[in-house]
């Protein structure tokens, strides 16, 4: 028997197909379109709107944490890449090369750009001399070309947008200082606007940034219980300036090198929301990033004076939040079904026995809760709904990962806990070897995602592969 609570019939449940489910809402609800070019994908206006708002919010915090934006340019030369080497093995097996230009071969390849870091090592070379000119704390928004095997919309694509913040410090501990820092950008961003709670941690030596001294991350725990790394923040030391010749004059005239960061998110934030909050009724956007935060419907608009009325709540709630009206001809349950698949966080019903009574039907998304509000109350309720919606989101997503969080002693126990209540985070004490991580992963078939930030094994905590005395405890888990 159909789901009758079910209004999008074209898009598949995520219990029976969770993959197919996901590549359904992209389409169905015009995030994206599949390209000619293989491995890349057009962004559609509402996807886009999506990474506008993300973006927006983004950029503020950026600037209110000291961060100038400027912009490199996409090709870097084939002997400015190969100058650190650890950096450029990273990357090879994902490099796209530019070979010709026009008819005429090139005397030396080009990279497109997988990231920048050597493309900001030669500019701080070139305008860094003293402790003055320090620290400079930078930011680009632009995309980045990784010649991906398998790829999906916005999870995991040949071409992706993305910011990448560059920074340069006098010290090692302002430099630490900033990579901890921007960590905790992200990770408010994603749990206060994102509605996504995150795991904080540093990735393990065999998992971090190619060329960094120290990488950390935010982990989110998709609905289907897999990781999605949400972030990252690097440290990089003064390794990147020593290949590159960076030295400044610090305060005592002596010459040193600087320490540097890099940190950055990407357009997958937008799979992560649809990952995280979706359902089998499409999108359900958090109201930060939401491209209409409320749409209203008007019933039997062809009556006398609806759209006139319609128009003028729209006029009153312009200032409190992104509102649409749908005066178009579809029927207002067609309307209903579009703005559910879209995500919208409340929806707003008015029609002529509305309007006698001063009031209107307002429903959120995340739990289809309707109620009775006053027009009159409308400018002060519906922002309180907002962040109901808000709230609401993050509690049910908390609820998921702490349900999903599986506390295990061994392999035995990882595997048989994984087996009974399906994939999640794995919290398991490890011997910091590598040996033993890559055991773990061969063995139980899930990864290290971090090291956590907070927590501490205990005096009696063994690791769960070798049962030594346990240095940290990890999050493991299978990852997009």
């Amino acid at each position: 028997m159909a789901d009758m609570n079910k209004m999008v019939s074209e898009i598949t449940s995520m219990d029976e197909d969770f993959a197919k489910w996901y590549t359904d809402i992209c389409r169905k609800a015009e995030l994206v379109e599949y390209t000619s070019v293989k491995g890349c994908m057009v962004i559609r206006p509402y996807g886009y709107a999506i990474w506008e708002h993300m973006q927006r919010i983004l950029d503020g915090m950026f600037k209110a944490t000291g961060h100038e934006n400027v912009c490199m340019p996409m090709f870097i030369p084939e002997s400015l890449l190969n100058k650190e080497k650890d950096h450029v093995e990273g990357f090879a097996p994902e490099v796209a090369w530019v070979t010709h230009g026009g008819s005429e071969k090139l005397e030396e390849r080009l990279c497109v750009r997988p990231t920048s870091e050597t493309l900001f090592c030669e500019h701080y070379a070139n305008i860094i001399q003293s402790w003055r000119d320090l620290p400079k704390k930078y930011n680009q928004w632009v995309s980045v070309v990784r010649w991906e095997k398998t790829t999906r919309p916005f999870l995991r694509s040949r071409e992706f947008l993305w910011q990448e913040g560059h920074t340069i410090h006098a010290t090692a501990a302002e430099a630490i200082e900033e990579t901890e820092r921007m960590l905790d950008v992200y990770a408010d961003f994603c749990e206060n606007d994102l509605a996504m709670p995150v795991v904080k941690g540093r990735k393990t030596e065999s998992d971090k940034f190619a060329g960094a001294v120290a990488t950390y991350a935010i982990e989110a725990l998709m609905h289907d219980g897999k990781a999605l790394q949400a972030g990252t923040s690097h440290y990089f030391g003064d390794g990147f300036a020593k290949t590159f010749g960076i030295q400044f004059s610090d305060k005592d005239n002596k010459r040193s090198f600087p320490h540097q960061t890099s940190w950055g998110v990407t357009t997958r934030l937008i799979g992560a929301v649809i990952m995280t909050h979706g359902d089998d009724n499409g999108l359900v956007l958090p109201p930060a990033v939401a491209p209409i935060q409320a749409v209203i419907i008007p019933v039997a608009q062809h009556k006398p004076g609806v759209l006139e009325k319609v128009n003028e709540v729209a006029a009153a709630l312009s200032g409190v939040a992104r509102v649409k009206v749908d005066d178009s001809d579809n029927s207002p349950g067609w309307k209903y079904s579009e703005y559910e698949m879209k995500g919208v966080p409340v929806r707003i019903e008015i029609g002529p026995r509305d309007i006698e009574k001063g009031q209107c039907v307002l429903v959120t998304r995340h739990n289809r809760e309707k109620v009775f509000v006053s027009l009159d109350d409308l400018p002060t309720v519906l922002p309180e709904k907002l962040k109901e919606v808000r709230d609401g989101l993050y509690a049910k997503a908390l609820a998921n990962r702490e349900k999903h969080t599986y506390c295990c002693i061994d392999k035995a126990d990882i595997i048989a806990k994984l087996e009974e209540l399906g994939d999640g985070f794995v919290k398991a004490p490890w011997c910091g070897e590598e040996a033993c991580e890559d055991d773990v992963k061969e063995t139980t078939g899930v990864g290290s995602r971090c090291i956590s930030l907070t927590e501490e094994p205990s005096d009696s905590d063994v690791c769960v592969c070798c049962g030594k005395k346990a240095k940290h405890i990890v999050y493991w888990g299978k990852a997009y």
